[in-house]
C-alpha cells in the first residue's frame, strides 16, 4: 500500500518500487480456476482457463517479473484481460509491462482519466506523472459491464466515489469470489484519497453495497490485508460508521480538526485496527475533512 514513508515523493516511490522488486508473489487457490495473488502493492486475483488469463490489478512495475512467475506457475493459458480496481499506483504501476505481455486493460472510465494526467497525492507529498500510453486502460465503462470468460460471469460494477472516484468491484459469480479493491482494508484503518473524490461516507456506502451482494460463503478479496469473509467486512463497516459518528458529533459541536483529534475518537478501536501503515490521527483527520 502507499505508506507514510519518510523522504520526498521521489524517494517514496523509489522505496516502494525497490521493495516490490524484492517481494515474491504468493498464490492461494480460492476456486477451481480463481486464485488470490499477494505480494507488494494491492491484492491481485487471477482467473485461468482456455479463454485466457484474467488478472485483477498489476502491483508495481518492479513487481511484474514476480507476477509473471506466479502466472506461469499456475497456468499456461495466454494473457487476456487485466482489470484495474482503481487508479492508485500500487494497483496500476505494472500495467505497462503486463499490457506488453498481451493483456488488454479494463477499468472504469475515471481510472483512465486519472492515469492519463499527472496526479498529486497531497497527504503523502507525492506528485505522480501521467502514466505511459501502454499503461492506460484500453476498454472503459461508466456503470457496469459483464464479461463471460472461462465458464464464469465476471461483473465489473462501479462504486459511487468511495476510496477514490475510480473504484469498482469485480464479482466472479460462479466462483463466488468478490474483489473490492481499496474500498476494504482488512484488519487496519484505511486510507481514503480525499484528493480524488474519496470520503468516509462513500466508503461506508460502498461497504453496504458489498455486504448486500456477498453471502456467508463468499470469498472476499480486500485491496490490502488477508482474504476475508462477509462477517469481517461487516466489522470493518461498523468501525467506519462508529468513527464517522464520533467525529461527526465533535465537528457538529464546533470542534476544529485538531480539537477533534485530541479527543481520540478512534480510541475504542485502536487496539484492533491500528496495525497498518495509516495511524488513527491520519484516519480520523480524513474522516473529519470528508464529512
Amino acid at each position: 500500500m502507499i505508506s507514510q514513508a519518510a523522504g520526498g515523493a521521489t524517494d517514496r516511490l523509489a522505496q516502494m518500487r525497490s521493495g516490490a522488486a524484492n517481494t515474491p508473489v504468493k498464490s492461494t487457490k480460492l476456486a477451481d480456476n480463481v486464485y488470490l495473488l499477494q505480494g507488494a502493492g494491492g491484492n491481485m486475483a487471477l482467473q485461468t482457463g482456455p479463454d485466457g488469463k484474467v488478472l485483477i490489478d498489476s502491483s508495481f512495475s518492479t513487481a511484474v517479473p514476480h507476477v509473471r512467475e506466479a502466472l506461469a506457475s499456475l497456468s499456461k493459458d495466454p494473457a487476456s484481460i487485466l482489470i484495474n480496481t482503481h487508479w492508485h499506483i500500487d494497483h496500476t504501476d505494472g500495467n505497462e509491462g503486463l499490457h506488453a505481455d498481451g493483456f488488454a486493460i479494463y477499468a472504469h472510465r475515471m481510472t483512465r482519466e486519472r492515469l492519463a494526467v499527472p496526479q498529486n497525492m497531497k497527504l503523502f507529498g507525492m506528485s505522480l506523472p501521467a502514466a505511459a500510453p501502454g499503461a492506460l486502460p484500453t476498454t472503459t465503462f461508466d456503470d457496469q459491464v459483464e464479461i463471460w470468460h472461462n465458464g464464469d460471469t465476471l461483473e465489473l460494477v462501479r462504486f459511487d466515489p468511495a476510496h477514490t472516484d475510480t473504484d469498482i468491484w469485480i464479482h466472479f459469480r460462479k466462483a463466488n469470489v468478490l474483489h473490492l479493491g481499496d474500498t476494504w482494508f482488512n484488519g487496519t484503518y484505511p486510507f481514503i484519497d480525499e484528493g480524488t473524490g474519496g470520503s468516509i461516507g462513500g466508503m461506508i456506502r460502498a461497504n453496504e453495497k458489498a455486504l448486500a451482494l456477498a453471502g456467508a460463503e463468499t470469498k472476499i478479496i480486500p485491496g490490502h490485508g488477508p482474504l476475508g469473509s462477509r462477517a469481517e467486512l461487516q466489522k470493518f463497516h461498523d468501525m467506519l460508521a462508529s468513527v464517522r459518528d464520533k467525529v461527526g458529533a465533535l465537528k457538529a459541536a464546533g470542534a476544529s480538526e485538531q480539537e477533534a483529534l485530541a479527543k481520540k475518537p478512534t480510541a475504542d478501536f485502536d487496539a484492533e485496527w491500528n496495525k497498518g501503515g495509516f495511524g488513527p490521527d491520519m484516519f480520523a483527520g480524513i474522516v473529519y475533512r470528508t464529512l
